[in-house]
């Protein structure tokens, strides 16, 4: 049922069936929030939570029928975001799950938003706008993205974007990095004059330029000076 709500509504669903594995796909997928249960097979989630707290912020929410006052305090204490009782409502669930999106993404950026000139990114719905228009990226070239507009204006090493993107065990495949840098630069070139310029350091890495146009973006949902 959760599946099928959750796709509606236009998210993805890893599916993890213990503890253990939700940590090796927190690691491989870097999911954007996590929906767990407290009585897993092979772990109390409580434990899993503050396991994961140990080098990550993901939000994390709690869906469970544990009601007692101990066992939400005790969650709660451990780093959980939230915390939703069953039987629940889906609209409740997806309630819940956007404020804990919007309050990461602030806590990342300052703001549900970043900007860069022409340039926004919705962090909570995951869209990319270019002069007001909506581009579309693969979930990879999204997060590449992400990371170099967080981190606009600064040289990066390639080996700190493959590793904040990918994970650990991509560090060193440079030349992934490079193929993905000019899928994100053929599809921000073709959607704007002058481009949003991603700078190549040969030898160190690449950087963002700071765009120093300043549009006023209307989607709707929002209405931001960048």
């Amino acid at each position: 049922m959760i599946a099928i709500v959750l796709d509606k509504a236009s998210f993805t669903l890893v599916d993890c069936k213990n503890g253990r594995q939700a940590v090796s796909l927190t690691v491989s997928t870097k999911p954007n929030l996590l929906i767990l249960e407290l009585d897993l097979p092979d772990m109390q989630g409580v434990e899993l939570i503050k396991a994961l707290r140990e080098w990550s912020q993901v939000p994390i929410i709690i869906l469970t029928a544990r009601a007692k006052d101990s066992d939400i305090v005790e969650a709660l204490n451990a780093g959980a975001s939230d915390y939703i009782l069953k039987p629940f409502s889906s609209d409740v669930l997806l309630a819940r799950i956007n404020a804990s999106l919007r309050s990461a993404a602030t806590q990342e950026a300052g703001m549900p938003f970043l900007i860069n000139g022409p340039l926004v990114i919705d962090l909570v719905r995951h869209e990319v706008f270019l002069n007001k228009k909506l581009i579309a990226l693969t979930p990879k070239e999204y997060n590449l993205l992400r990371y170099l507009m967080v981190k606009q204006g600064k040289m990066l090493q390639s080996r700190e974007i493959l590793k904040s993107v990918w994970g650990d065990s991509h560090a060193e495949d440079a030349q992934y990095l490079r193929v993905f840098i000019g899928q994100v630069r053929k599809k921000l070139r073709a959607e704007t004059n002058p481009p949003v310029l991603i700078i190549t350091e040969p030898g160190v890495g690449y950087r963002m330029e700071v765009s120093e146009i300043v549009h006023l973006h209307e989607q709707g949902r929002f209405k931001l000076l960048g």
